[in-house]
């Protein structure tokens, strides 16, 4: 903690009474403002009707952040956005790793199979949007900090709605509540950047909704989001869902459970351009003409538990809507991808795959994403795949790694010693469909998480995501729109593998720049 502070930073609060009127204090700013979460579910149900809130998890104090590493990790992120619209474009870069992973993954083949569906039929719509966001730690390497990319992702990017309540709460508390503590005068000054993650998200949406433009069919146009049933995360979504509805244009924004597409919405098949609409549930004799439809569910198997689902799927992906992602947008955010453009060459050369789509004049830009590559290999059997089986498979090597599938929404995947382990119940032809990444190392920091009315103090690792935008044409490649959108900060406890804050692991955290 003083290597990045300089000061015993956040105090350690040994005084109980002081602690609960901290967290007293959290709680009732976090339900007031909307940094909440429903409750989890309980058998014989608690809250029939829907009406329960509680506060997200949050640190009592912002983490510290170095200042380079942050700034690196903004200034990036339109590179990001612009790189991985070009993978989504490059239908058969991405058709060739589908194949190499289909084997031992039935949910990528069922995604790349709604492609080729729509792809025989013809694609109507060729604008598509992505809502992104690139995850880093930082990495200590004696006493030099570097960022390095945990993941990207490219559908459900969650929680730009609740990173920047928590940035408010921590600014909230700076000014009002830790000048009271005992030991504040200890505390360092704390530097608290802006965040607007929910504005910035919400301006990609209607960055997509103004460029589809006005209704040929004379339906008044909406912004569909396709939620998963029960979602607990309500209120993240809402914050964006806000700020589309209180830009000046007063966009319509619908909540669509994602096992009810094929109910509420239809294809005008009379229609060449096979316009969606969307069937009012308290009206359906009322019908918009959904020209953007946000996917915070279909991200995982659990969201297409039969044939239906799949069709339902394959009804968004062959309309006009600006789907967020389209199909091949969420397959750029396969870890395969991520491992096939980290994979530098012989003799130290940059990746071909990134050559691919970094052209040679674009250097700078080509060294920035290099910057934050961590070492990750394939499980395949080429040679750097059968010198990474060797070290997933080794009881003292396999301590350095993760293993990865190709999922997204936390909880998916093998640390260290169950790497082993968990590679003896697969057939090994399907091992080529997990990569394994090396672990990062971060400077070491302590905080105090406040979780379900519980402080937990000690140890934390800190995960940034950077938000970005971009809106861009499939067959031209021209962007449209392409914006840096706000950050994320998730930190968990430092003896937890897993950071998801929805998954139950991690929890909302703000930076101080050091």
């Amino acid at each position: 903690m003083a290597s990045l502070t300089g000061a015993k930073y956040p105090p350690n609060l040994d005084d109980g009474l002081e602690k609960d009127n901290l967290a007293q204090a959290i709680k009732d700013w976090s339900i007031a403002h909307g940094l909440a979460v429903r409750p989890p579910p309980v058998i014989g149900g608690d809250d029939p009707h829907g009406i329960l809130a509680m506060n997200a998890p949050v640190t009592l104090f912002p983490s510290p952040f170095p200042r380079s590493c942050f700034e690196e990790a903004k200034s990036i992120q339109t590179t990001y956005n612009a790189l991985y619209a070009s993978i989504s474009r490059d239908a058969g870069f991405l058709g060739e790793l589908v194949q190499e992973i289909a084997g031992g993954d039935d949910f990528i083949t069922n995604l790349w199979d709604v492609y080729l569906r729509v792809k025989r039929e013809g694609y109507v719509q060729t604008l598509d949007l992505g809502l992104f966001r690139s995850d880093y730690m930082v990495h200590q390497d004696g006493d030099a900090l570097q960022i390095k990319q945990v993941e990207f992702n490219t559908i459900a990017s969650s929680f730009g709605g609740l990173s920047g309540q928590t940035s408010l709460l921590h600014e909230h508390l700076a000014q009002n509540i830790y000048p009271l503590l005992k030991d504040s005068h200890a505390l360092p000054p704390l530097d608290l950047p802006v965040n607007e993650s929910a504005k910035g998200l919400a301006a990609g949406l209607k960055a997509a909704f103004d460029a589809y433009g006005k209704s040929e069919l004379g339906h008044p146009t909406c912004v569909l989001f396709l939620v998963q049933g029960g979602e607990r995360n309500v209120f993240d979504q809402r914050h964006l869902e806000y700020a589309l509805q209180s830009s000046s244009s007063n966009i319509p924004v619908f909540r669509l459970p994602f096992s009810e597409i094929l109910e509420r919405t239809s294809i005008e098949d009379s229609s060449p351009k096979r316009q969606l609409l969307y069937h009012l549930p308290t009206n359906p004799a009322k019908v918009f003409e959904a020209v953007v439809v946000y996917l915070r569910a279909g991200y995982g198997p659990g969201d297409y538990p039969d044939a239906s689902a799949w069709e339902a799927r394959y009804q968004i992906e062959r309309s006009a809507a600006i789907a967020c992602p389209s199909v091949l947008t969420q397959l750029a955010g396969m870890k395969k991808v991520q491992q096939v453009l980290a994979t530098p060459e012989g003799n130290g050369a940059a990746p071909t795959a990134l050559r691919r789509f970094i052209p040679l004049q674009e250097e700078a830009q080509l060294n920035g994403l290099l910057r934050t590559f961590t070492n990750i290999f394939p499980l395949d059997s080429t040679p750097a795949g059968q010198e990474a089986r060797r070290l997933a498979t080794d009881s003292e090597q396999c301590k350095k790694y993760v293993m990865k599938p190709q999922r997204e929404g936390g909880g998916n995947n093998f640390y260290r010693i169950a790497i082993p382990a968990h590679l003896k119940t697969i057939p090994e032809e399907h091992w080529g469909s997990y990569i394994l990444m090396e672990l990062i190392t971060p400077p070491p920091l302590t905080n105090t998480i406040l979780r379900n009315g519980e402080l937990e103090q000690g140890g934390v690792i800190c995960e940034l995501g950077i938000y970005g935008t971009c809106l861009w044409d499939q067959t031209t490649g021209h962007i449209l729109h392409n914006e840096e959108a706000g950050y994320l900060l998730r930190t968990k406890g430092d003896q937890s593998e897993e950071g998801g804050v929805a998954a139950g692991f991690g929890c909302m955290d703000s930076v101080t720049l050091v």
